[in-house]
């Protein structure tokens, strides 16, 4: 089974092989402890972590290997157990409430990571920061994140392909590497893990809202309060079921956003954005909701735009996140592109040739 539809990496987390055996012999001992002792013994050459427990005794299987695992979620886990990849003394338990007993073998089988069959294009790319675990990527507008209907080439996953071929067969073979994604207009910082113990961190940081994210928009009209908070749970369009739309909290999911006025206009109203959650759409929706939509936006917005820009007013600013095997904070800014800037400079100049009132 693909490792991307389980999440499940082909690597060995300890020496970042693409293939590796572990072998511990377990006493109980702190998970940092458990870290060191796995990266003395990791061994290459075939697919799977063995690990001896002796001191659990009547121990949930997930439960023991999430404590054994680290950065493994429970959930990731819970769906390995189900898949079939654990083992237990020999045969395979689907049951993530197993009980343990004294001495069992415990088997976890990796899943090969497929290849991706993208070609790679040499597109350049503004890259803010890189090392061996991820890129950092300043995308442009108009860029799609990954092949979809109707974009099969020019994609930012084959401008990364070329750039970094090492991301071949992250995370799929559709999108190698991706772990967000920003709107095909939607300019600014993204993310591109470049191995597999990268993909599953970042992934994690992800839904742990531990990446703060900070974004730069123009909206129509103005928001009810110069700064504020919205909870509005988002899901499927019913009437179109290639948008998104704020729905009854049982038909969607959580989706929380905070903004802050940075400059108001005679018509529309300049805001930084935190999408505290990271739903398909949030902020041009969130926008909309509140009666103020992104400027430019002719799918949740107007349909023509009251701006002279030629898609929606929408840049992903800054990022703070911790980076894999860092505990220190990392900050990436990527400044206005320039015709997000130029349509600020002409707001300006069409206030200033407003009389005083």
């Amino acid at each position: 089974m693909p490792a991307s539809l389980w999440g499940l990496p082909s690597w060995c987390w300890a020496c970042g092989s693409r293939t590796a055996s572990i072998r511990a012999h377990h006493r109980y001992i702190p998970r940092s402890q458990a870290t060191h002792r796995f990266l003395r013994t990791c061994r290459v050459n075939d697919q799977r972590v063995i690990i001896y427990p002796d001191q659990n005794l009547g121990q949930r299987l997930d439960k023991y290997l999430v404590e054994h695992l680290p950065g493994y979620s429970r959930n990731r886990i819970q769906m390995l157990i189900k898949a079939g990849h654990v083992w237990v003394d020999g045969r395979p338990i689907q049951k993530a409430g197993f009980l343990l007993e004294s001495h069992a073998s415990v088997e976890i089988h990796l899943p090969q990571a497929e290849s991706s069959s993208l070609t790679p294009e040499a597109i350049p790319l503004e890259v803010v920061f890189e090392n061996a675990d991820l890129l950092v990527v300043n995308k442009p507008p108009k860029m799609v994140v990954h092949p979809a209907a109707g974009h099969t080439s020019g994609t930012l996953v084959h401008a990364a392909l070329a750039h970094s071929p090492d991301i071949q067969g992250v995370s799929g073979t559709q999108r190698p590497g991706v772990v967000h994604r920003l709107d095909k207009d939607t300019s600014g910082l993204i993310l591109l893990a470049k191995n597999d113990q990268a993909q599953h961190w970042l992934q994690e940081q992800f839904n742990q809202r531990q990446v703060d994210k900070t974004y730069l928009a123009l909206v129509d009209g103005r928001p009810p309060t110069p700064s504020g908070r919205i909870e509005a749970p988002i899901g499927r369009d019913p009437a179109h079921r290639k948008k998104m739309a704020v729905v009854p909290q049982h038909k969607g999911r959580q989706a929380i956003s905070e903004y802050r006025t940075q400059e108001t206009f005679t018509h529309h109203t300049y805001l930084e954005v935190h999408p505290i959650t990271g739903r398909t759409h949030q902020i041009r929706l969130h926008m909309a909701f509140l009666g103020c939509p992104v400027a430019g936006d002719t799918i949740y917005g107007r349909r023509k735009p009251t701006i002279p820009l030629d898609r929606h007013f929408l840049h992903a600013y800054r990022l703070r996140l911790r980076l894999p095997n860092e505990n220190q904070l990392h900050e990436f800014i990527a400044p206005l592109p320039e015709d997000l800037e130029n349509t600020l400079a002409w707001l300006r100049s069409e206030a200033a040739l407003q009389p005083n009132r």
